[in-house]
């Protein structure tokens, strides 16, 4: 019971904290629209605030209340994610941006250049297709209460020109949200941009039509024209801050994978120049690991990615891993208590690796949980051995935790059966899946999943997964005959060439 209250009591810290991010937040975008509206006459701009006062005090109103659901929508759908006020910082930083930007386009280049999509392209990679439509929503309203409070989106003279920028932004954000979804390139995300100018061009055209026999077509043609490129802005705006993010609050977006999944990154470099035969069974497994993902409906990218860098611990002793070993075995010559501390150690010292090199934490995770608490067999039983069967097999175990996550688990399972079946002589479709089999049911044994909210059907589907990607993967090949063809193109034995 203690325990659980001293959670609770550090819950109520962090939301306490997340509050007061959430409250300088508020008052920098204050700040913000009150420099808006002092710029728009700089030498009067004590008499538009003394005019409009009441209209700024329902200003500062409405856009706390905004602010208040967007908190207390995180509030009640994911507390956890709450708990963190850089994720707070995070969100109200966007919005912040998202408003600076539209101001200052809107003010100086044209109302309907505004980057109104850009805010949901970011938060649809930075966060998910969910959050992003409803943030986007938030946005809209929010800009259509400041431009109602400032008059900022004034259009022709026309009664209905303050609903264009309500329907511009929730229009253009939630087209671009669905079409940037599963946009993996940065090509792809500039070209969204290029897509979400067709809904912007209806929507002036649905909202000007009753207008145009006023203005003539020549000043909708040029509002497309600017509202096209207030499109493009948001996917160039998007494509110029997504890294900024990815790297300030050390968030992963498809990019960010993809980058980080290059063999070209420092500690990829490092595991293929010092551990080849550890690189070579990172590849291995991140081939694996996404095949799971997939079959899961898991995050397959990111099940590669963090497969690629479950075992870079070992680059601090390379050497003591059979793998990367040339014939001779330093363990030979140490004790079975020493090799176990050894091998084990690889876990942590994975996660203080990936810790320093500031990569996301689930990749520092999976490093040290890809083994559990599970025993390290062979020099238990070398050490059962030698003490006659009093050795304690806690001393020959991992440290852990266990698994925390359904990828942590896939990489698991995918890491053991890649080492197992690699050792295998006979690897036929059967004697794969029974391996694999074993592998998952000696885990479930130890208790290895109890903190991963992995089922029973997903440990058959893995078992299935693996069992196949294996099977192809160390596949039998026919024997090759021992001639070769000389320059003469005529078959000649190996055996006779060596002899000469």
């Amino acid at each position: 019971m203690k325990g659980t209250t001293d959670s609770v009591k550090v819950s109520n810290k962090r939301l306490v904290g997340s509050a007061l991010v959430f409250a300088v937040c508020y008052v920098i975008l204050i700040v913000c629209v009150i420099l808006m509206m002092a710029l728009q006459d700089v030498s009067n701009w004590k008499k538009i605030f003394s005019e409009n006062l009441s209209g700024m005090l329902s200003l500062i109103l409405c856009t706390f209340l905004l602010f208040c659901v967007v908190y207390y929508y995180y509030y009640f759908e994911d507390r956890a994610f709450l708990g963190k006020a850089q994720n707070v910082l995070l969100i109200f930083s966007v919005y912040i941006l998202s408003v600076i930007f539209c101001f200052l386009l809107g003010e100086y280049v044209n109302i309907y250049a505004r980057p109104s999509a850009m805010l949901a392209l970011v938060f649809v990679y930075l966060f998910n297709r969910r959050q992003a439509v409803m943030l986007n929503f938030v946005f809209s309203v929010m800009m259509f209460v400041i431009d109602a409070y400032t008059g900022k989106f004034i259009a022709f003279d026309m009664d209905n020109s303050l609903y264009f920028s309500l329907m511009l932004t929730f229009v253009c954000g939630t087209f671009a949200v669905f079409l940037a979804g599963r946009v993996k390139t940065r090509g792809g995300l500039l070209l969204t941009g290029v897509f979400i100018a067709i809904p912007a061009t209806a929507v002036l055209l649905l909202l000007k039509l009753p207008e145009i026999g006023k203005y003539g077509w020549i000043q909708y043609v040029a509002s497309a024209g600017f509202g096209i490129m207030g499109c493009i802005l948001s996917a160039v705006l998007a494509l110029a801050l997504l890294p900024v993010f990815e790297r300030a609050f050390n968030r992963l977006t498809a990019f960010r994978l993809r980058e980080l999944t290059s063999t070209n990154t420092p500690l990829l470099m490092r595991l293929k120049t010092e551990a080849p035969g550890t690189f070579n069974h990172s590849l291995v497994v991140a081939q694996l690991a996404e095949t799971c993902a997939l079959a899961l409906g898991e995050d397959a990218e990111l099940a590669r990615a963090v497969a690629y860098y479950h075992d870079v611990g070992k680059l601090k002793q390379p050497d003591c891993f059979t793998e990367n070993q040339t014939g001779y075995n330093i363990h030979n010559e140490l004790t079975p208590e020493l090799s176990a501390d050894i091998i084990r150690s690889h876990a942590n010292d994975g996660y203080d690796l990936l810790t320093a090199a500031h990569l996301p934490k689930i990749f520092a995770d999976v490093a040290r949980e890809h083994h559990g608490t599970l025993p390290i067999k062979y020099f238990y039983a070398k050490a059962n051995k030698l003490a006659g069967g009093d050795a304690n097999v806690r001393d020959y175990a991992y440290f852990g935790p266990k698994p925390s996550t359904k990828i942590a688990a896939i990489v698991m399972i995918a890491d053991a059966s890649e080492a197992a079946v690699r050792s295998m002589k006979e690897r036929t479709p059967e004697t794969v899946e029974r391996v694999i089999r074993g592998i998952i049911e000696e885990r479930m044994d130890l208790d290895q999943f109890t903190d991963c909210d992995v089922t029973m059907r997903e440990l058959t589907v893995i078992k299935q997964s693996l069992a196949d990607a294996l099977s192809g993967v160390h596949h039998h090949r026919v024997e090759y005959p021992a001639i070769r063809f000389n320059r003469a193109k005529v078959a000649v034995n190996e055996e006779d060439i060596e002899n000469e």
